[in-house]
């Protein structure tokens, strides 16, 4: 690498080693987070087990149980309802800015879209307590358990202000303006003569967004729900607030639930322990999570790259 660096003059040399140190910095970086989470969380392996840890569904300290798996089973659940929820409903913005929307609406919901992300996560959290929950149950929550979706497991039980229905519902609209707005950009990337083809071709518009321009978007519109999932799996305090916290394996959305964030943001400052090394490692679950979650987004998006890119298929 040293002999590659060296053929060019001595100012491209230094820049080249310059940029290099500052990319391997971040493989770095990573290693060291991992290293450290795993050196700190070394107690709760040699007392409890790690594997152990991962399949126990009881958690109560006081008696010794350090199960992780209600905590892993709630960030799941909760950032895969935020992106089911947020996913269409972000494309679809995107579909009305660049497709549809005049030049003068377009700047305004753009920018209105873009202030969603602007707004500090405790703050939606308070929202969701005190103004979401109450209208849910007042509102929707009657609506879906006297319709056949009631008759669904996991739209039964007594809704309370925090609950993983609430949770998943902030989580989306936190998630929001990232699948809107980098969705928006990719879709506006699209080649006009994509479109200008299909209409051509006597198409649509729904024919031309939806066979053009969707299919050539796709691996993009694919990495906006991957960083909005990643998002949703990693906040913090505003599930602290609206989820319960409460340690179980749920199987309705209207109960109370836990997730890896919300556990270690509400036990940590008085942790100490099993029940420190315990929050440390189900820190380093999440940080497992969240890479599996980009690796597997880069494989898809490998794959579907390899397909065509646009265009009516046969």
């Amino acid at each position: 690498m040293l002999k590659k660096l060296r053929r060019g003059n001595a100012g491209d040399t230094i820049f080249q080693i310059i940029v290099f140190l500052f990319g391997v910095s971040v493989l770095a970086l990573i290693v060291g987070i991992v290293f450290q989470l795993w050196i700190q969380s070394g107690q709760i392996r040699e007392e409890y087990g790690f594997f152990r840890s991962l399949t126990n569904a009881v958690y109560n300290p006081n008696a010794g149980e350090f199960g992780a798996l209600p905590f892993i089973y709630g960030t799941l659940v909760t950032a895969f309802n935020a992106i089911i929820l947020a996913g269409p409903i972000g494309l679809g913005i995107a579909a009305f800015l660049v497709e549809i929307a005049p030049r003068s609406v377009n700047r305004v919901v753009g920018f209105l879209v873009e202030m969603l992300a602007a707004i500090p996560s405790i703050v939606y959290g308070l929202w969701g307590f005190f103004v979401l929950a109450p209208f849910m149950s007042n509102t929707v929550v009657p609506l879906i358990q006297g319709s056949p979706l009631g008759l669904l497991p996991i739209f039964q039980g007594n809704f309370v202000p925090a609950t993983v229905f609430t949770a998943s519902i902030v989580l989306a609209i936190m998630i929001l303006p990232t699948v809107a707005a980098i969705s928006r950009d990719v879709i506006r990337a699209v080649p006009d003569a994509q479109r200008e083809a299909m209409l051509a071709l006597g198409a649509t518009r729904w024919e031309m967004f939806s066979r053009a321009v969707l299919p050539y978007a796709k691996s993009g519109v694919l990495g906006a729900l991957i960083l909005g999932l990643g998002r949703a799996a990693g906040e913090t305090m505003a599930v602290t607030f609206i989820i319960g916290n409460r340690p179980e394996i749920f199987t309705s959305f209207f109960s109370q639930g836990a997730t890896i964030a919300s556990q270690i943001a509400a036990q940590f400052p008085e942790a100490g322990g099993l029940t420190l090394s315990f929050l440390i490692q189900i820190g380093l679950v999440l940080f497992i999570i969240t890479i599996i979650i980009n690796v597997g987004a880069r494989g898809l998006v490998a794959l579907l790259m390899r397909g065509p890119e646009g265009g009516m298929r046969s």
